[in-house]
């Protein structure tokens, strides 16, 4: 009768242990998923890592929207969001090495500045400071479809260069990104 006891015991303790963890590890999902992608321009990887909110219903950029004109934001949520390049590149026309930097910027109406921090293992809401930028370029934002989530992909790729677009509602905002000289 110990035996059987025993057993009936052991069973509970690993189903409760198994729900137990099950129910853990839903309450542990967060909102925002995270999202990578990287492309291949000639022998040069561009590579990025972020976490995917959604627009759920909500104004997005402006001055009635989550995200205010003329603050600094980092798209994406949870930790920063980071790009790597493997060789030094060309964004908007300006030089940037090769490295990893955490995204940030300052939407705003006509123009946006995306900022390139080299302190990429930051949390979303803390911008690293001036100090800490590696470049900084405007870009005019342009409509596209609606995007429920954030996204980063490359619509267009050729031998030499890239276009990321950050996409989300309907405001996408074209990052060109070419290969250096001799790349």
């Amino acid at each position: 009768m110990k035996k059987s006891f025993s057993k009936k015991i052991v069973i509970v303790l690993v189903l409760v242990g198994l729900f137990g963890v099950s129910a853990g590890y839903s309450q542990r999902v967060r909102p925002s998923q995270k999202g990578t992608v990287s492309q291949m321009v000639a022998n040069t990887e561009i590579a990025i890592e972020y976490s995917r909110p959604s627009a759920k219903g909500r104004t997005l950029f402006g001055p009635d929207g989550i995200v205010k004109y003329k603050k600094i934001w980092m798209p994406g949520a949870n930790e920063a969001t980071n790009i790597k390049f493997s060789r030094d590149v060309l964004v908007s026309g300006k030089a940037i090495k090769a490295g990893r930097y955490s995204i940030w910027s300052i939407p705003d109406k006509n123009a946006w500045t995306i900022i390139f921090s080299e302190d990429w293992d930051q949390w979303h809401t803390r911008y690293p400071g001036k100090d800490k930028d590696a470049l900084r370029i405007s870009v005019k934002p342009k409509e596209g479809s609606h995007s429920e989530l954030l996204s980063l992909y490359f619509p267009v790729v050729t031998s030499s260069s890239a276009v990321l677009h950050l996409h989300w509602g309907k405001t996408v905002i074209p990052i060109e990104i070419k290969l250096a000289k001799g790349r």
